[in-house]
Order: C-alpha cells, then sequence, then structure tokens
C-alpha cells in the first residue's frame, strides 16, 4: 500500500522533515509512517544486553514523540510507526520500497556530511526523495530542472504534482551552457547563440508541454538560461522553496550515484530539494 515515510530522530532536522512529510500524506490523502532507526553505537564484540535494551527503549521514547507530533500536525491521517535497527539509509529505504516519497531531514548548506542518510538515500532510492532543509515555505515556488532526458521528465512529474496539490507555482529551467546540455551532444550550437536559444528552447518547451496539459490549472514558466545547469538552479533556487531535479548518475556506477547537479544542490542548495529516481534505473 502506498505511503509517505520519513526519518525521524527527535532533532530539529527530523522535525521539519516530519511536518513536511505529514502535510504530504494529508495532501495525498496516503498514510503516514514515521520511521526511527536506532543502533548500538559500540563494537558487536562489546556484549551488553541490558544496555542495548536501554537504547532501544530510548529510540522507542523518540519514535512515540515523533508519532505524536505527527497526529498533531495530521489529524484525520493514518499515521504508523516504525522502529528498526541499523544504518538510517538501509532502514529508510527498504521501508520505503512502497513509498510514494521518502522524507528526510539535512543539515544547513555547506554542513552535511559526507556520509549522511540526505545524500546516500537520494543516491540510491528507486522512490522520489525529499531532502528537508527549511521548513519556511517562501513564497511557494517550485524550480525543476530541464534538460529533455528522461530524468528531467520524472522530476517535473514530481515538480508539477507537487504544485497542483499545494497550490504553489512552477518554474522550469533549463541551464544549457555546457557541452553535457547541449541536445544530441551538438557542440556547434555553441558557436552561434542565437541557434541555441532557439534549439534549446524548443526542447524545453516540449518538455513541459504535455505537463501543462495535464496540468492547466497550474502557473508554471520556463526560463532558458546561458548558464551552466548548475549555476541556473542555483540562481532559481535563492528564490525557491522547492527544487525537483533528477538523479543522474554517470558511469559504471550510475545506480548508485548522483549527478554532479543533484549532488551540488544536496549539499548546497538554500532549500528544500527533492530527487527522482533514474527511470531506466
Amino acid at each position: 500500500m502506498s505511503h509517505v515515510i520519513v526519518g525521524y530522530d527527535g532533532t530539529s532536522d527530523s522535525e521539519r522533515a516530519l511536518r513536511w512529510a505529514a502535510e504530504e500524506a494529508r495532501l495525498r490523502r496516503l498514510p503516514l509512517t514515521v520511521c526511527h532507526v536506532w543502533r548500538w553505537p559500540y563494537p558487536i564484540s562489546h556484549i551488553d544486553y541490558e544496555g542495548e535494551a536501554i537504547v532501544r527503549r530510548m529510540g522507542e521514547h523518540l519514535l512515540d514523540q515523533g508519532l505524536a507530533l505527527a497526529r498533531e500536525l495530521a489529524p484525520g491521517v493514518d499515521v504508523r510507526k516504525r522502529l528498526e535497527k541499523g544504518n538510517v539509509h538501509a532502514a529508510l529505504m527498504h521501508r520505503g520500497r512502497d513509498a510514494d516519497l521518502i522524507v528526510i531531514g539535512s543539515h544547513a548548506p555547506d554542513e552535511m556530511p559526507v556520509g549522511s542518510a540526505a545524500l546516500r538515500v537520494p543516491a540510491r532510492a528507486d522512490r522520489p526523495v525529499v531532502v528537508v532543509r527549511s521548513a519556511a515555505t517562501r513564497n511557494g515556488l517550485v524550480v525543476v530542472g530541464v534538460d529533455g532526458s528522461a530524468g528531467a521528465d520524472a522530476a517535473l512529474a514530481l515538480g508539477f504534482e507537487e504544485v497542483a496539490l499545494r497550490g504553489w507555482r512552477l518554474r522550469a529551467v533549463y541551464g544549457c551552457w555546457e557541452p553535457g546540455a547541449a541536445p544530441g551532444g551538438d557542440l556547434s550550437l555553441f558557436g552561434d547563440e542565437d541557434k541555441l536559444r532557439h534549439v534549446c528552447g524548443a526542447v524545453l518547451e516540449r518538455a513541459v508541454a504535455p505537463w501543462l496539459v495535464k496540468y492547466p490549472r497550474v502557473q508554471a514558466t520556463t526560463s532558458l538560461v546561458l548558464k551552466s545547469p548548475r549555476e541556473a538552479l542555483f540562481e532559481a533556487a535563492e528564490d525557491a522553496t522547492l527544487t525537483v531535479v533528477g538523479a543522474r548518475g554517470t558511469g559504471v556506477v550510475e545506480r548508485l550515484s548522483l549527478g554532479a547537479t543533484s549532488d551540488a544542490l544536496l549539499k548546497h542548495a538554500p532549500c528544500t530539494v527533492a530527487i527522482t529516481p533514474n527511470p531506466a534505473g
């Protein structure tokens, strides 16, 4: 059964994520699963059954706090709890296999540890992952990164869905000033700026058009920017409540990695970031 799952550990970061997830569950009319993952902080060789039981009870107490807050935030939503042992990212990916969304909290920009769940879950999950950075809704703008790829189309699908649910606005952004962003890898376009604008502009409009038909009431604009995708999205994210991009890993470990732009946004964007999985993976 579909649901929204959120990781909760009692910190202010996870509380922001819980608030976002509760609203998602309410708007989508889905159950909400609040998940806390506890771990024994000592080496496996250090056996202390009584101490482990205490750590587990502390986890249960935190989880009950999260459950109570979720029910307060989203009355009427079916709120469930899951207590797991082990690694946060592994537990969320396992329990989120049938979820519509996985929601996790994040530290402030430039403070995210390399091995954090906020980086590892989006890189490996086959579900959309929302990494909540700020509780502020700002002006209700959703920015979506577009480049004509299947990954970007998945990002548009989530972006339009979020805007339709929340009554926000959408801006589709295509940063085309980068060799990898040129349609068909045609580097000759960079020698003719007008032609580049024409070709890439057509890619952008074609990508957005089907979603405008599906969501005719959504207020959406497009923005073609002669900057790299990363620069264009960072600039747009300054005004955004949410930025949505596809996970476009490269190389032989594509399924286990994020593209450079997605990775940079997760680490440094000033707003909440959603990563949609690679449709081919």
